[in-house]
């Protein structure tokens, strides 16, 4: 099984390949497959805002594309471009969406460089999804 520490260690690599140069803020995610597969995404922003896409959705459609469907874990690292992240980084709206499609009782990790700062179920970030 991959340990928190090594998710959250592909979540910052993953950071380091952002593409911010508007917002200057970098974000990482690595989500973990039940196959035990780990998916990574950055942020990657757009002179047009609203077609930029979050580290936690490019890691999920990655994730998708290549035949993953159920999900164990998360985790998302962000902060100012450059520098070390240290505040936490919790997932948009949009993002705690579409990943409950997949993963209702997804585990979320929030991680500085100083490691894993805290944790939350899906559920709890999200308590009241949009359901068909």
């Amino acid at each position: 099984m991959v340990s928190d520490e090594a998710l959250l260690r592909a979540a910052l690599q993953a950071r380091e390949r952002s593409y911010c140069p508007y917002s200057r803020f970098a974000v990482g995610a690595a989500l973990l497959a039940a196959s035990g597969g780990i998916y990574t995404g950055a942020n990657v922003e757009n002179a047009s805002y609203g077609l930029s896409m979050c580290a936690e959705r490019v890691a999920l459609f990655r994730a998708v594309a290549a035949g993953e469907r159920s999900f164990l874990k998360l985790a998302i690292v962000g902060g100012p471009a450059g520098r070390a992240p240290e505040a936490l980084c919790p997932p948009c709206g949009a993002c705690r969406q579409a990943l409950f499609e997949f993963a209702p009782d997804l585990e979320v990790l929030l991680g500085t460089a100083r490691g894993i700062e805290t944790r939350f179920p899906l559920r709890n970030l999200l308590p009241e999804p949009f359901e068909l």
